[in-house]
């Protein structure tokens, strides 16, 4: 079986609810998890900026970044593989890639409302008890 090293920026609310996830369907512990925004890592392969910006994975001593990298980690999960094979097609690689592109554009707006969500949730069920 190959190694597969996913690296993840554990403060980022819409990456642990991803990671949370990959963790819960990888049932085989097929993936090491490496969260970089903690510092800890000292084989981080490129600089930690460059990681925390986007997604990052080494599958074999490869290094991969963005779909290539979601693509190797839905191959090393059972559920996922199909996806993770379709992701082998270039053309199906570049628009996923081109998607990815497009999320990381909006990212931070979505962190800022994953950070509120909660916050929310919580004001709205105290006004109900009101």
């Amino acid at each position: 079986m190959s190694e597969l090293i996913v690296w993840h920026d554990g403060a980022c609310p819409l990456c642990r609810r991803e990671i949370a996830l990959m963790r819960r369907l990888d049932r085989r512990g097929a993936i090491r998890f490496v969260d970089v925004s903690e510092g800890a890592d000292m084989q981080c392969p490129i600089d930690r900026a460059d990681l925390l910006a986007r997604f990052h994975a080494s599958e074999d001593g490869r290094l991969l970044s963005g779909a290539a990298a979601f693509a190797a980690m839905w191959r090393a999960i059972p559920l996922l593989r199909p996806l993770g094979l379709l992701a082998r097609n270039p053309l199906m690689l570049a628009l996923l890639e081109r998607a990815y592109g497009m999320f990381l554009r909006i990212r931070p707006r979505l962190q800022q409302l994953a950070r509120r969500g909660p916050a929310l949730r919580k004001t709205a069920v105290e006004g109900q008890k009101s």
